[in-house]
Formats: structure tokens, C-alpha cells, sequence
């Protein structure tokens, strides 16, 4: 999905910026956003019936603050990073793990995903990289395959 681009810390920078900001919304819009109990259901994307996607400069910027060897594939439908119950990569999950909560207005949901997803298409654009919207097991699977 990423291989072959080196990592650029005015993209990381970026990312961080969108993914701060996605945060500030859903605290600001609470009731719409749900409040998440930690459960880590969800996590088990084939238990829970839904799937996530990543773009690349989300991939890039786990694999950037997690150095790209610790990036795991996901044989199972449960996320590699939910350890226990909890979050492993909490502080760099990806933006659908900061907008998807059970509890949340699926509308609200929506029109949060699209408006990161122009974004993260828009730093494709800038930066020449390839713009990839990918479910987790696929993305996953491509970076530690190489």
C-alpha cells in the first residue's frame, strides 16, 4: 500500500493536524458522536459486522510512529492492535477508530468520514502519493508483505 515511499514529516505533521481535529469534533458534538465505553467490541470487525478502512497516509503515519517493522498483518477479523480488551495504538488509531462509536448518529458519522476522507485525498494530491481508501486486513497484509 506504502512501500517504496519514504515518509515525509510535513504529511505526518498533517495527519496528526486532521486527526486532532476529527478529536475536537467529536468531543465538541458529544451527543452526535456518541460516548465510547472502551469495550473493544468493535475491534472484532466480523463479531461487531463492520469494516474498516485506512488510507495511506494514515498507514504511513502508524508506520512512521510505530516504526514499520512493528506493523502486524490481521490474520483474524479481530484488530492485531486490540491487546486485552484496550487499544494498543490508541494515541495513533486510525480516523474511522475516532469517528465509529455504536453509541453515535450513523448521519453524523458519515458526514464526519467524508469530510477526513477529502482531506486525506487532498494530502495524496500534495504530497504525490498514491490515494488508497482500503479495508484493514487488506492494508495491513500489503505493508508486512512489502
Amino acid at each position: 500500500m506504502v512501500a517504496g515511499h519514504g515518509t515525509n514529516n510535513q504529511l505526518l505533521e498533517r495527519v496528526a493536524e486532521i486527526y486532532n481535529r476529527l478529536d475536537l469534533q467529536t468531543r465538541r458534538y458529544s451527543d452526535l458522536a456518541g460516548q465510547c465505553s472502551a469495550c473493544g467490541n468493535c475491534c472484532d470487525f466480523a463479531q461487531f459486522d463492520h469494516r474498516l478502512f485506512v488510507t495511506t497516509p494514515e498507514l504511513m503515519y502508524l508506520a512512521a510512529n510505530l516504526a514499520a517493522e512493528n506493523i502486524k498483518a490481521m490474520p483474524t477479523s479481530r484488530c492485531p492492535y486490540n491487546i486485552d480488551g484496550k487499544c494498543s495504538i490508541y494515541e495513533y488509531r486510525f480516523a474511522g477508530c475516532r469517528i465509529f462509536c455504536c453509541k453515535a448518529s450513523p448521519d453524523f458519522q458519515s458526514r464526519l468520514t467524508e469530510s477526513v476522507l477529502k482531506k486525506f485525498k487532498s494530502l495524496c494530491t500534495k504530497f504525490r502519493i498514491p490515494y488508497r481508501y482500503t479495508d484493514l486486513p487488506t492494508a495491513l497484509s500489503s505493508f508486512v508483505s512489502g
